[in-house]
């Protein structure tokens, strides 16, 4: 899945890079018509959990997205692709029901 990554006031390394990849790349497995994403890496100066993670998903017709702090980038993304892929589920279900 194409995938923009935007590191915001730091430059995001390579393994945090493929990591979001191929978490976001497993939501493919739920619903395989998503279009595109974005994801935003941010740093907050607040409290010990100061890594956001902010991930959109486009799919046809609609746009998830999910936010979520964490001690590290990789355990916000775990919580993200999470509640990415509870939203697909949802999506999933509406579009049978009609």
């Amino acid at each position: 899945m194409k995938l923009q990554m935007h590191s915001i006031h730091f430059d995001a390394d390579q393994k945090l890079i493929d990591f979001v990849q191929k978490k976001v790349d497993k939501l493919e497995t739920f619903y395989d018509r998503v279009i595109d994403g974005e994801v935003f890496f941010r740093l907050n100066n607040s409290g010990v959990e100061n890594k956001t993670v902010e991930i959109k998903l486009n799919i046809p017709g609609n746009q998830l997205f999910a936010k979520e702090d964490a001690k590290s980038f990789e355990e916000a993304t775990d919580l993200a692709t999470e509640a990415l892929r509870r939203q697909l589920r949802k999506f999933k279900v509406k579009q049978m029901a009609h």
